[in-house]
């Protein structure tokens, strides 16, 4: 099954480790350090054309989606 993330791009619902909301999660200090190291290293895909809402974690890379957190849960969730 795959799932659409925003903006065309879609992932395998197995490859999803997990999905975040940014304004919660970065509030994090390790959450943010986290996600520098991922830029530095060439992780990062941004797929969303305005203010990303979300990342969507993987085994290879972090993907800022303009969807929120809970829309791409429940597009999940329908395929289950």
């Amino acid at each position: 099954m795959y799932i659409d993330i925003g903006e065309q791009k879609a992932l395998r619902l197995s490859e999803i480790i997990g999905v975040f909301d940014l304004d919660r999660v970065t509030i994090s200090k390790k959450t943010r350090e986290y996600l520098k190291i991922c830029e530095k290293n060439g992780q990062i895909e941004d797929v969303s054309r305005d203010i990303p809402l979300s990342f969507v974690l993987t085994e290879k890379k972090v993907y800022f989606s303009p969807l929120l957190a809970r829309t791409i849960y429940a597009r999940a969730s329908k395929n289950f």
